[in-house]
């Protein structure tokens, strides 16, 4: 049986739970260049989009602008000549389950929260917040590797995932010679929030993410520039064997999406863990995390 088929402890949550209250909008004329500056600003990877009643219209999401990059729009133009429309929603009495099942079959990491009684978004539900409640969870439980660590792991649990086991087997790079434009293209075609960057020889000298193009859109930086000029270095990474449970407390305080993941040597990258990689086991940290084994309501 696939983890995701096993009860987890996400089967009792609601979406209040995990959700964050504070939802990132802008008027549908608003420019591209605000939109690139309350992402960064906010950091947040999509913005809801609102009518003049504040009803929500549509999203506009980092890959949006970075394809309004790519294509070389002043940054003067209107949010809502590259939003998505309509949004997808959730409300707050909505299972964490079902939430992330809409993500996935909508092929989206995110959904907007509505209220009770009003149209208007309360709230946002995304991957990382799915991993930030999981990861509480775990934190709190008397086998989590986490609060056993300094004493060294418990033998007798056995059962804990381990990053190979969630991590996405591939990894797509450039050379820090090539254009944004390339870097661009490769990261709209394989459908990725970064790409990492190697050297002449093919070993990581950093990592371009999305969010690394919207401030070089913003400063009007030219497509054309070497992706070497933009990306950000180290290369953040964890090893295969790790404890999934350790790979996510590493993101959370690094405050990072993804890690690229080695075998042995930090410079033999085989692999990528990111948070919707990790939201998609649905557990804090192992096959055993079900809701029987933990007070539900010590995170509320």
């Amino acid at each position: 049986m696939k983890p995701a088929e096993r009860k987890n402890v996400l089967s009792h949550l609601k979406v209040r739970e995990a959700m964050r209250r504070l939802t990132v909008h802008l008027p549908r004329d608003a420019s591209l260049e605000k939109a690139a500056r309350f992402t960064i600003k906010y950091k947040v990877n999509a913005l809801l989009v609102t009518g003049q009643d504040l009803e929500p219209v549509g999203v506009v999401s980092k890959t949006d602008l970075m394809g309004a990059y790519y294509a070389e729009m002043p940054l003067e133009a209107p949010v809502e000549s590259v939003m998505m429309a309509p949004p997808l929603f959730c409300r707050m009495e909505d299972s964490l389950e079902s939430a992330l099942e809409s993500m996935r079959t909508g092929r989206v990491h995110r959904l907007f929260v509505l209220g009770d009684d009003s149209p208007e978004a309360v709230g946002v539900l995304a991957n990382p917040d799915i991993v930030g409640l999981l990861y509480r969870y775990c934190h709190r439980c008397e086998k989590s590797i986490i609060r056993s660590r300094s004493a060294g792991p418990d033998k007798s649990f056995a059962d804990r995932f381990k990053v190979a086991e969630v991590m996405t087997p591939s990894v797509q790079a450039h050379r820090r010679d090539e254009s944004l434009t390339q870097v661009m293209e490769g990261l709209s075609a394989h459908r990725l929030g970064a790409v990492l960057i190697t050297d002449e020889a093919g070993l990581p000298v950093g990592v371009l993410s999305k969010t690394d193009l919207i401030m070089a859109y913003k400063h009007g930086i030219p497509t054309t520039t070497r992706a070497e000029a933009v990306m950000h270095a180290p290369v953040t990474t964890c090893d295969q064997e790790d404890p999934l449970a350790l790979a996510v407390h590493k993101m959370i305080f690094s405050d990072v999406y993804r890690l690229f993941v080695h075998r042995d040597n930090p410079q033999n990258i085989v692999g990528v863990l990111s948070l919707t990689d990790a939201a998609r086991i649905r557990s804090g940290s192992c096959r055993a995390c079900m809701s029987s084994r933990i007070q539900v309501e010590s995170a509320s």
